[in-house]
């Protein structure tokens, strides 16, 4: 059978599994959101857990990529995908009890120092749910791509997926933001418990929907495989592997810190505007995911990634020399309550830059999984295992403002970042391995899912 018949395969059974998919994509983002602007609500009690909430969520990753990987190829993509949601659900639950469980209990320090327990409490739910969105994340990526045939077709998918996954993320801090309105030391998770409650609701109605759902398993005989190499006998793997463990940095670290920036600026609902500010950057990132998807069947992946990556490099820049001093009104929106603020013309080119990082993560995983084969699952799991740059770059980066005192002077670690994505998309990306035998697996089987 050759590859063009593979791709002639039964529609319906396609089309139900690229749906749930991009359902899935979506949830990816509702959970991973909620991190940073959650963040600054305990960031404003304890100045060290700004982004710890959103370090644990991506630690999650570190510990849980590679048996993500594994548990696709044992137990499938619906399985896998099941177990995400029960455990995504598990961990919403903990962050609302949060709110109402250890309050006043005292784990260390004393007077205006001291840690509650509850603060604990909330960064074990976040780890919780960053272990759903990593078991998430690893059957929604290879699938997608498979699906679409690889290539650029498979990246055109991954790109679709990816703009219902910036739609999530453009209202999850704005929602958050419009319900703190404006921080104070009193604010606690309590305050965006309805957005919570929301997020437990949807898992569960996923994962009663995609149990009635028959999902075709693109990979079902990867079990039965034997591999003589790994994911890391592939130069351009390796390198992406290592784009993607900065790429989620940037993406993260960029609007994170600068939601902590504007929250904390001396204006009335300052909290709700750098919200809908934060929702400008996933909105720009939608923007940008839905332009790739509809020229990815023409625009190679590479190209895409060395342009978005160039222009994200001028952004940056600009933002970066561009004096404080020059400023914008934020625009207000009456019918969420956000009132406009005075806010620095840098912010403007920092979220510009979502609509560079939009296409990142599908162009790299893309070209990092090219020509893989039947290492692809493995892949995935070494690629989420990477994941975990999300927490640790962002951390790095909020450090870098606490300690100088500049918010913008830690955007420079975010300009070398995104330094090394050029590169890669530059010459990293080639494939010098073509003498591994990649094909013991049949490939018009994986490339005939659903």
């Amino acid at each position: 059978m050759s590859k063009t018949t593979a791709v002639q395969a039964p529609q319906q059974g396609r089309t139900v599994a690229i749906i749930t998919m991009f359902f899935i994509f979506a949830m990816i983002s509702f959970v991973t959101n909620m991190a940073a602007p959650f963040g600054n609500i305990w960031g404003f009690r304890y100045e060290w857990a700004g982004m710890a909430g959103n370090l644990m969520n991506f630690t999650a990753y570190l510990f849980m990529g590679i048996p993500a990987g594994n548990m696709l190829i044992r137990y499938g993509y619906k399985k896998t995908a099941l177990i995400a949601l029960a455990v995504g659900a598990i961990g919403l639950t903990i962050q609302l009890l949060s709110s109402y469980v250890g309050n006043d209990v005292v784990v260390y320090g004393e007077g205006s120092s001291a840690t509650t327990l509850n603060l604990f409490i909330y960064l074990l739910g976040a780890l919780v749910c960053g272990f759903c969105v990593c078991m998430l994340n690893t059957v929604v990526n290879p699938m997608l791509n498979l699906l679409g045939g690889g290539g650029n077709k498979g990246n055109q998918l991954v790109q679709m997926g990816g703009s219902l996954n910036s739609l999530s993320g453009t209202l999850t801090p704005m929602l958050v933001g419009v319900l703190v309105g404006t921080l104070t030391r009193e604010t606690t998770m309590a305050t965006v418990a309805p957005l919570v409650i929301t997020g437990i609701v949807i898992f569960v109605a996923a994962f009663i929907v995609i149990s009635f759902i028959k999902i075709e398993e693109p990979q079902k005989n990867l079990s039965k495989a034997t591999y003589e190499h790994s994911p890391f006998s592939f130069r351009h793997c390796t390198l992406g592997v290592i784009a993607i463990f900065f790429y989620v940095g940037v993406e993260i670290g960029i609007p994170g810190e600068m939601n902590a920036w504007i929250s904390r600026m001396p204006f009335e609902g300052a909290a709700a505007v750098a919200g809908s500010l934060a929702a400008l950057y996933w909105l720009l990132m939608l923007v940008g995911r839905i332009v790739s998807s509809a020229i990815s069947g023409k625009v190679s992946t590479r190209l895409q990634l060395i342009v978005v990556s160039s222009i994200a490099l001028a952004f940056l820049l600009t933002a970066i020399l561009l004096p404080e001093s020059v400023t914008f009104n934020s625009p207000s929106i009456p019918a969420l309550n956000i009132t406009s603020g005075l806010v620095p013309m840098k912010c403007l080119f920092l979220f510009l830059c979502g609509l560079c990082t939009s296409v990142m993560w599908g162009g790299i995983f893309n070209l990092a999984t090219e020509g893989l084969g039947k290492y692809t699952a493995k892949a995935s799991g070494l690629f989420m295992t990477m994941v975990v740059g999300g927490g640790i770059m962002p951390f790095i980066q909020d450090w870098i403002a606490r300690t100088t005192g500049d918010y913008v002077s830690s955007y420079w670690l975010v300009f070398a970042m995104v330094g090394y994505i050029f590169f890669y998309a530059l010459v990293g990306c080639r494939n010098v391995n073509t003498d591994i035998p990649v094909d013991d697996i049949n490939e018009d089987q994986v490339l005939n899912a659903g």
